[in-house]
Order: C-alpha cells, then structure tokens, then sequence
C-alpha cells in the first residue's frame, strides 16, 4: 500500500512533494490578505457547508475521471496488488489533492471574509471528506449510476434541509464510514476510465479538418459539453438576477456577456493536448490552419450563449436593441481571440491532472477584461460605436485568413 500510495502522491505533488507545498503557502497568503483587508459578508453555515460539499464533490469527480491518471494507472495495473489497498490508495491521494488544492483555496476565501464558528468550521471540514469517500464510492458504481446520482441528490437535499440541524455531524459521519465501507469492496478497476476509439473516430475523410477534429474531440471528452450546457442554463437565469437588483438592460447585457465567457473547457484545447501544441508550433502552416477555426468555433460557441441570453431578457422584460445584438457579437468575437491569444502565447504547462487546466487562475483573465469592456460600455454608452468598428476589422481578417486558409 506505501509503494502504490507513493507513486500517486509523487506524481499529483511532485517527487518532494512541492505542489502540496506550494499550495499551502498560497492559501494562507490568500487568507491573509483577504482577512486583512476588513471585507466582511454573512454567510449562512448551511451555505457554507453546500459550497464547500458542491466544490469537493466536482473537483473529486473530475480528478477521478482524469484521462491522464488512466494512462498512468495502465503501469500500475501490472503490478500485483489487493484491490482495497488500491481503492484507498487512490481515493487517499486525490482526496488529498482535491482538499488542499482546491477546497483548501476556498476555505481560505470563505474564513477570511466571513465569521464562522468552530463548529461550523469542523463541520466544513467533515462536508469535505464525506464528499470525496462519497464522490469515490459513487466512481465506483459505474453500473448503478442511477443510485450514484439519487445518493449525491439526497445528500444535498440534506445538507440544505438538516444543516442547521445538531445531529447533522453525525448524519455526516455515518455517511461516511458507508462510503468507505463502499470503497473496501470495490473493485480497483473500476476506476480505470478506457477511452472508446469507436466513438472517437471519423472514417471516410482524406482531408485534414480541424471542425472535425474539434467535434470529435468534444464527443470524447462529455463533461465539456455538460459544462457548456450549464453554461448555457446559466444564460437563461442571468436576466432574472438582473431584473431583481434592478441593474438597467443597458449594462445588463454586457456584463452577461462577460460572464457567458468563462466558458474554460472549449478554451484550453491547446494546454489540455501537448502532442497537438507540438503539431500545430512545428508543422509548417499549422497556425493559420488551425487558430482561425478554433477562433470561429469559441466565437460560435459564446454567440449561442449570449443569443441564448438575449432571448432570456427578451422573454422576461423585453427591450432587447440591434445595439445589443451587436454588442454580442463583439462580445463574442472578443473573448474568443484573447483565449486564442492566450493558448499561443501563455498555455498552461506542468499541469498533472485535467482539474488543474479547468481551475487555473488564467481563467479569470479574459471574463476580467470583458468585465472591463462591459464597464466602459455601461459608462460610457458612445463607445460602442468605436467597438463595433473593432469588430469589423476583427471579421475582415478572419474572412481574409479564412480565403487563404
């Protein structure tokens, strides 16, 4: 159990361990300056024990369905081993991974700008590991997925109905120790995710296409095509958040736009596929041939949300102007050529898993300055002229790539 719980740690932390390291230093640096800066809000301990449950679950989740960790559970595989050192192995590292790295980063943020008590606190920390033994225990009912999602349903229900509740610790710990009893008897192969070339393949075609590729790489990774559903589900909410802070449609709509950005996954296809950074910087040609396309795909694929988003403010308040539409595709064009830019000059390297390419700081870049667009828009409305300009220029060279493309 020591050999295989090293191989995984060293390879999620690094051979001295120094991502861990790294990391905790970051999130008492995060606390400390946010604690300092006297920002205070009021957050309910039943909301705070859904966000740091709703956070753990996902990112445990993703880490479990990790491409990258299958390649490198194939070497370990040919080695004996018992199937419940293995399990705990496992499940151990990257729950580990999951808590410091991630639900340690917003347990930094939450303690630091608001007052919890300690035994709000203990109960956090519990929330955290019972999700990742529940989020592992569920990994590994594959066939019984069913269960897996009424058992994740029920425990939010729970922590949102029974939170405030003084047995709900014990109601933690008791689901708990049957995840765990859950995990004793799984199988160690059950976590091992095979990729289906049946599914991911295109025949017939003789001649490269990266629409194609982009297709066939989206129906081999699901959870990116999840997330720009929920992406698109978050546009048809936006609005009615809008309505009741009663922020104009005039600023509205841009802000939305900066929002619908932060669409991560379709964003970061470079970062996630070195052997295709490699192909497309050394192959001659490839920059042309392969960033136009991607361009359009993020542009088509932000214009289907904000469309979606003005068809919401359309429904529920009206007012929706051709400046607005306008304003979309700019919007649009805009944060698909900074995530362009930012995949050729600055991609993300020295990543272990593909939770951590969905959850790097780069993220924020390109929403932060649509943000900013979207701020001088709602201040200063005469500017839109001059950013539709932009976009034109912007489409006249695409249109020209694409002619000599």
């Amino acid at each position: 159990m020591n050999m295989i719980l090293r191989a995984f740690a060293k390879k999620l932390f690094g051979v001295k361990y120094e991502k861990l390291i790294q990391a905790i230093i970051v999130n008492l640096i995060l606390y400390g300056g946010l604690h300092s800066s006297g920002f205070r809000v009021e957050i309910a301990p039943v909301i705070f024990y859904l966000m740091i449950s709703s956070l753990t679950a996902g990112v445990m989740w993703q880490a479990l369905s990790s491409q990258d960790n299958a390649v490198y559970m194939q070497n370990l595989f040919m080695l004996p081993f018992e199937n419940h050192e293995f399990v705990y192995s496992y499940v151990f590292v990257l729950g580990i991974y999951t808590f410091v790295t991630k639900t340690g980063t917003l347990l930094a943020v939450l303690l630091a700008v608001s007052a919890q008590k300690p035994g709000a606190i203990t109960t956090g920390i519990v929330c955290a590991v019972n999700a990742i033994l529940l989020t592992g225990a569920v990994c590994s009912l594959k066939k019984y997925w069913y269960a897996g999602i009424l058992w994740l349903t029920s425990l939010a229900a729970a922590i949102l109905f029974l939170g405030n509740r003084p047995w709900f610790l014990v109601f933690l710990l008791v689901n708990g120790i049957f995840s765990a009893l859950i995990l004793q008897s799984a199988d160690g192969y059950s976590f091992y995710l095979q990729e289906k070339e049946s599914h991911c393949t295109v025949t017939g075609r003789y001649r490269d296409s990266v629409c194609v590729y982009l297709m066939r790489y989206l129906n081999c990774h699901k959870n990116y095509i999840i997330n720009t559903a929920v992406m698109w589900c978050a546009a048809c909410v936006l609005p009615l958040f809008f309505i009741q802070t009663r922020t104009g449609i005039l600023f509205a709509a841009p802000v939305g736009f900066a929002i619908l950005s932060l669409n991560t996954p379709i964003c970061i296809l470079l970062s996630c596929d070195p052997a295709l950074e490699q192909a497309v910087r050394f192959l001659p040609g490839q920059k042309k041939k392969f960033c136009i396309p991607y361009c359009l795909f993020i542009f088509f694929s932000n214009m289907i949300a904000d469309t979606i988003f003005l068809c919401s403010i359309q429904i529920q308040n009206g007012g929706v102007t051709a400046w607005m539409i306008a304003a979309a595709g700019f919007f649009s064009m805009q944060s698909a050529v900074c995530s362009i830019l930012l995949e050729w000059f600055y991609p993300i390297r020295g990543w272990k898993i593909e939770s951590d390419l969905w959850h790097h700081p780069r993220k924020y870049i390109v929403p932060v300055v649509m943000l900013l667009l979207a701020g001088a828009v709602g201040a200063l409305p005469a500017v839109l002229p001059v950013l539709m300009l932009l976009l034109g220029i912007e489409v006249a060279l695409l249109l020209v790539g694409c002619f000599w493309y």
